[in-house]
């Protein structure tokens, strides 16, 4: 009989019960020793964790020696002739980023777990100690489900015996792994029967259990009738179950929640898009119950993606809660905060959109794309005019700011710069730089433009930079965070639109480049495998920048910038924040400007991979609903390297993700496209009047 000291609603507890129903269950760790038999095993859980370290009297100590017991403890306050120090957090990084991740540093788990394997967990407190040979440690290391590098000289035990007697000790809180969302399942499940089979060798333990969070399907199930709409209807639900609305009441929650993340307060209220939406769920710190950080920015592109879902919604479902939301959402951006630049046509700021409220004054073409695409579908669905000049002007503002061959000086515009230089210091631009991240989306709302008015140097411009990209190739692209596939999946519709407005041979040909290279990267799940390639890191330390090729050449870099969530390419992760998502969006918009049949076939398998993987969890609704950045199509589980230093693999952002996926479900179910959509907008209604405020005749 297994003796348990802990909680009745202890993890470990619950699920060994189940299987056992002769295991016993105390609340004082002298009832436990003393109630086992000699020769059994006793589990003693930290109930107090991470506030209170887990008493054991120094008699039972002895008891454990005498009568042969077999021990396991967690978050000792003591161990007779071993030094513990005080309740330590695991290392952060820039931004907060987790940087410590749990390691196993033996063979005990092996087969199911071979040594240097990576767990997670994300918010590990320790007792600080040295011993020989631990089983688990917590380490700074890289890697996607392996420490490549091996282990760094400085490692924390966290699971280890001791030299005498039959005791093993866990220097953290082990036992709480479906609370706190422990990751992967099978590596933590083959963790558990490792211990339980130390402390019973002559058992086998299923050990099974449903996450707290967990994809909708497996990757074999096969999907019913309706599984895309069914999935779109979840997505729809979620921009209000999410709580991350935010109420006129709350915003005095916004600065501390943009400093540090955090849960959201107790006394949160969901709000009707009126004061905007929170830019996401964090995975910086996953609390001991499974509630996630809120990042607590307000971001333009966030705010206008959603509430094209919201429209989307109201469509199909004919809800008029969604059309109220996704009314009120572009009202806050254009009118009612201080994202849109809505001042006179020739001050240098005029159109141009602050990517959240701050005033920091960076204004960044990409998502000022992801602004106009969300806010043209947002307002052609509900049949409403009431933001095409603002729409319209935004564009301009973007274009006017534009150089001769597509691009900018730099991926993002600075306001004190762009008022000491003026715009057209950005218009005569004449450099390149082959940066598909920053510059690509941008291309596309020129070319929706060109094809209500015909003005040409919107397509010229739009076609220059997509001629500079195409011709200079891969080797030469500047790639954001070292992900190769983000770059291809980027260029996808900015090269469909272009086939639509200037249909020749050659962009077609760039097209089905661009188009060929991720389908060769797709599983037959669905999921893109990422590519990892060299990057220019230019978000650090100016004394640190430096150009480096991944995977990181060194442990201690894991954490430290924006990195892919693979370490190699290889690697069975997918990326759900700067790959997939476009390239679902791109490839559904090139399948239905070209009818290109393998386009159609690619979209469709990343259709049900998307399906499969939303988020389910009755515990969690805030969570449930959604799609997080991270997935690991082989173990098929939320899973990858999370040593980004912004968005970690659990993170699920409201546009770039949620929102991106969901619209292109929509548009799947109305049968069309972004393209045929909006093809009876009147956002250029208005263009030579405001087109010759804005870039006047005598500098075209």
């Amino acid at each position: 009989m297994l003796v348990f000291k802990c909680s009745h609603d202890n993890d470990l507890y619950r699920i060994v019960s189940a299987d056992d129903k002769m295991c016993l269950r105390c609340d004082d760790a002298a009832e436990a020793i003393d109630r086992a038999a000699d020769r059994s095993a006793v589990l003693v859980l930290a109930d107090g964790y991470p506030e209170a370290t887990t008493d054991f009297p120094l008699e039972a100590w002895e008891k454990v020696r005498t009568r042969n017991l077999r021990l396991y403890i967690e978050y000792p306050t003591a161990i007779p002739d071993l030094e513990l120090g005080r309740p330590t957090l695991l290392a952060t990084g820039p931004y907060g980023s987790i940087i410590e991740r749990i390691v196993t540093a033996s063979d005990a788990f092996a087969p199911e777990l071979e040594r240097l394997s990576i767990l997670g967990s994300w918010n590990t407190h320790y007792l600080p100690t040295t011993c020989a040979d631990p089983h688990l440690v917590l380490a700074q290391v890289a890697g996607f489900d392996k420490a490549v590098l091996g282990l760094p000289p400085a490692t924390h035990p966290l699971l280890f015996e001791l030299p005498f007697g039959c005791v093993l000790v866990a220097a953290t809180k082990l036992s709480n792994f479906i609370a706190a969302r422990y990751a992967p399942q099978a590596a933590w499940r083959a963790v558990w029967r490792m211990i339980l089979g130390w402390l019973e060798p002559d058992r086998r333990w299923r050990l099974e259990w449903d996450p707290l969070v967990r994809p909708s399907y497996r990757r074999d199930d096969p999907l019913p009738d309706q599984a895309q709409m069914h999935a779109l209807s979840r997505a729809c639900r979620w921009i209000v179950e999410s709580k991350l609305l935010v109420h006129p009441s709350d915003e005095r929650h916004l600065e501390p929640l943009s400093k540090v993340p955090q849960p959201l307060p107790e006394d949160w209220s969901v709000g009707d898009g009126s004061r905007g939406m929170l830019e996401s769920y964090s995975s910086k710190r996953i609390e001991l119950d499974g509630r996630q950080p809120v990042g607590g920015d307000v971001r333009a592109d966030s705010v206008c993606q959603v509430a094209a879902v919201a429209a989307f919604g109201a469509r199909l479902f004919e809800n008029r809660t969604y059309a109220r939301i996704a009314r009120n959402l572009l009202d806050f951006t254009y009118f009612n905060s201080t994202m849109f630049e809505n001042r006179a046509p020739d001050d240098p700021l005029h159109g141009l959109v602050r990517w959240n409220q701050q005033p920091n004054g960076l204004y960044w073409s990409d998502d000022n794309a992801r602004v106009i695409l969300g806010s043209i579908a947002a307002a052609v669905l509900l049949d409403s005019d009431r933001w095409d000049d603002a729409i319209l002007v935004a564009i301009l503002a973007n274009f006017r700011t534009t150089g001769r061959r597509g691009f900018r000086p730099n991926k993002c515009l600075e306001g004190d710069e762009v008022r000491r230089l003026g715009w057209r210091h950005f218009w005569d631009f004449d450099g390149v730089d082959v940066y598909a991240h920053f510059h690509a989306m941008i291309w596309s709302t020129f070319l929706w433009l060109y094809g209500k008015t015909g003005f040409a140097p919107l397509l010229e411009r739009a076609r220059a930079g997509l001629a500079e990209m195409m011709t200079a190739g891969p080797s030469a692209w500047k790639s954001e965070g070292g992900r190769l596939e983000s770059d291809y999946a980027h260029l996808l519709l900015p090269l469909a639109w272009l086939v639509r407005v200037d249909d020749r041979e050659l962009h077609r040909r760039w097209l089905d480049q661009v188009a060929r290279f991720l389908i060769d990267h797709q599983d037959p799940c669905g999921a893109i495998g990422q590519v990892v390639t060299a990057q220019e890191s230019t978000e650090i330390r100016p004394e640190d920048r430096r150009i480096i090729d991944h995977p990181l050449a060194a442990n201690e870099l894991y954490g430290q910038e924006e990195v892919p969530i693979v370490y190699q390419t290889g690697d069975p992760g997918t990326d759900l924040l700067y790959s997939v998502n476009f390239a679902f969006a791109g490839m559904h918009e090139a399948a239905k400007a070209t009818g290109n049949r393998r386009y159609n076939a690619s979209a469709d398998r990343m259709a049900d991979f998307l399906v499969r993987i939303q988020t389910a969890g009755e515990a969690r609704p805030e969570l449930a609903g959604t799609w997080y950045r991270g997935f690991d199509f082989r173990r098929w589980d939320f899973w990858g390297s999370d040593g980004d230093w912004g968005y970690g693999v659990l993170t699920t952002q409201t546009g770039w993700t949620h929102s991106l996926i969901a619209s292109t479900f929509a548009l799947r179910q109305m049968n069309t496209s972004l393209w045929d959509l909006t093809k009876n907008s009147t956002v250029g209604g208005q263009f030579n009047a405001c087109r010759e405020r804005m870039i006047p005749d005598d500098v075209l």
